[in-house]
């Protein structure tokens, strides 16, 4: 593990869900081992307030959450990344930023719980799910105890072991 905060940076399209809960999520985790960031190709503008009742519900603050646009990531005043996840299949696929320090990269995607139509209990239950799934890839991250060499292998064979068992 380094001795200083490995950054990383969660993106999706909105920035208003799965990034935002896997950026509480390793903020709630990290224990200062990590610095969590997300961010969004065509951020909405605003949390989903599924994602902030998800978070609170879990005792994770939720005042960091904002949709915001991934170019603020990637100039050169941004914090240099150490790892970058698509959690969305959209973004993956999307031309990314250059971004500063070339960072390593995973996907670990996620079905989109803001795409779920229903009850509100449905709704909450698709936003849970994604908490859940990203809970149990960034646990598995930090017990990995990545390095700035190690991280981006780590990171991805989670994301393949994960996409194996969908």
């Amino acid at each position: 593990m380094s001795a200083t905060p490995l950054n990383i940076l969660f993106l999706c399209t909105g920035n208003s869900a799965r990034s935002l809960i896997a950026e509480g999520v390793l903020r709630d985790l990290g224990d200062g081992l990590f610095k969590a960031f997300s961010a969004g190709s065509q951020p909405t503008g605003a949390p989903n307030p599924y994602a902030l009742r998800v978070l609170a519900a879990h005792d994770i603050e939720t005042s960091f959450a904002a949709s915001k646009a991934w170019d603020i990531f990637a100039g050169d005043d941004a914090p240099v990344m150490d790892l970058i996840v698509t959690v969305c299949d959209n973004a993956a696929g999307e031309t990314c930023p250059i971004w500063p320090g070339h960072p390593q990269v995973a996907h670990w995607g996620v079905v989109d719980p803001a795409a779920v139509n229903g009850s509100d209990d449905e709704i909450l239950g698709a936003f849970q799910t994604t908490y859940d799934e990203m809970s149990l890839r960034i646990s598995a991250l930090i017990a990995a105890h990545p390095d700035t060499e190690t991280i981006g292998d780590i990171a991805r064979a989670i994301g393949a072991q994960a996409a194996g068992q969908s």
